[in-house]
């Protein structure tokens, strides 16, 4: 039995936030550095009644149609997010309700921008162990609640976005091949949102403190990223009897496009048609992978018997990267 894709989806809010926007809010941005250091022309932010629900809904639906499957047949809901509409109750439970999925067992995921990659490997063992059920996996983030506009390192970067795909039973020599996933605790301070959890809970100190905001060390994510996910995905390919020059599409995590560039060269990808979505839409979290995976499939850039090479890096540390021999 292969477990692979069964469709994709993907949905960004209306807005269009471009670098003339951004610069408006932004101490010492102008929108020609942004492009330098960054590769963003625009990006899009949620209307205000939207939330990560409502987007990972619309993203939910499309992958359903794509995979001519019915709400009612999903029996996993997966949501990777680390921007959720509340603490509690989880994310996937409201998507659940928003499309109509009453007998989807529900859970979600936070491992930042690796997560949607991680939900594909536990949707694949899930499906594996339960013939004939379908699992659907949802990377959904809304990041401009949580930007600091006085912080131009993080600000210009982020977006807000979903992206969907089907888990399910594929054709034979087709789906899911290899899966590699890491974390490194030790580098957790690289990227986060201080607080709002157990350790500082919501005060009038930390909101005037501005500890809700999301923050990042660029430049030692950009090192973390550059010294081991190279290694990390050259042993993934090379496991499963492969070569770098055998990847038709590389599907990263839109971190940024410059570093983007760099990555792809390093890893010898250069064959590979690479998604890049990071220039219309910024970064978009744990949604990055799964938006620029149905950009790909929508444009024309996949075809039956492809390889394809997801990568998702970013906060905890984390690390997921999986194979895929694709199945229209």
């Amino acid at each position: 039995m292969s477990i692979g894709v069964l469709g994709t989806g993907a949905y960004v809010p209306e807005r269009v936030v471009t670098n003339e926007d951004i610069a408006s809010l932004v101490t010492d941005a102008t929108p020609e550095w942004i492009v330098r250091r960054t590769g963003i022309l625009a990006r899009r932010w949620a209307a205000p009644d939207q939330a990560t629900s409502d987007l990972a809904a619309r993203a939910a639906r499309r992958a359903l149609d794509a995979a001519g499957c019915d709400a009612d047949r999903v029996d996993y809901l997966i949501v990777s997010t680390s921007t959720g509409d509340h603490p509690q109750p989880p994310t996937s439970c409201l998507v659940q309700h928003l499309i109509a999925a009453p007998g989807a067992a529900c859970f979600d995921l936070n491992v930042v921008c690796a997560g949607f990659v991680y939900g594909v490997e536990l949707a694949r063992a899930l499906v594996t162990a339960n013939r004939g059920t379908r699992a659907l996996v949802i990377g959904a983030d809304l990041y401009s609640r949580i930007l600091d506009f006085t912080d131009r390192r993080t600000s210009v970067l982020l977006g807000d976005g979903a992206g969907a795909v089907l888990i399910g039973e594929v054709a034979e020599e087709h789906g899911i091949m290899a899966t590699g996933l890491s974390s490194y605790g030790h580098a957790s301070d690289l990227i986060k949102v201080v607080a709002g959890g157990s350790r500082f809970p919501v005060s009038e100190r930390t909101v005037a403190d501005g500890q809700h905001f999301f923050t990042m060390d660029g430049r030692g994510v950009r090192d973390f990223v550059m010294r081991g996910l190279p290694e990390l995905l050259e042993k993934l390919v090379a496991g499963a009897g492969l070569d770098p020059a055998d990847v038709d599409c590389f599907v990263p995590h839109q971190a940024n496009g410059v570093l983007l560039r760099e990555l792809v060269m390093k890893c010898s990808l250069q064959d590979a048609y690479t998604s890049v979505v990071v220039d219309r839409y910024g970064n978009l979290g744990s949604a990055s992978v799964p938006v620029a995976l149905d950009d790909a499939v929508r444009s024309g850039h996949l075809a039956t018997g492809d390889l394809v090479l997801l990568s998702g890096f970013g906060g905890g540390m984390s690390v997921a990267n999986c194979l895929v021999r694709w199945s229209a």
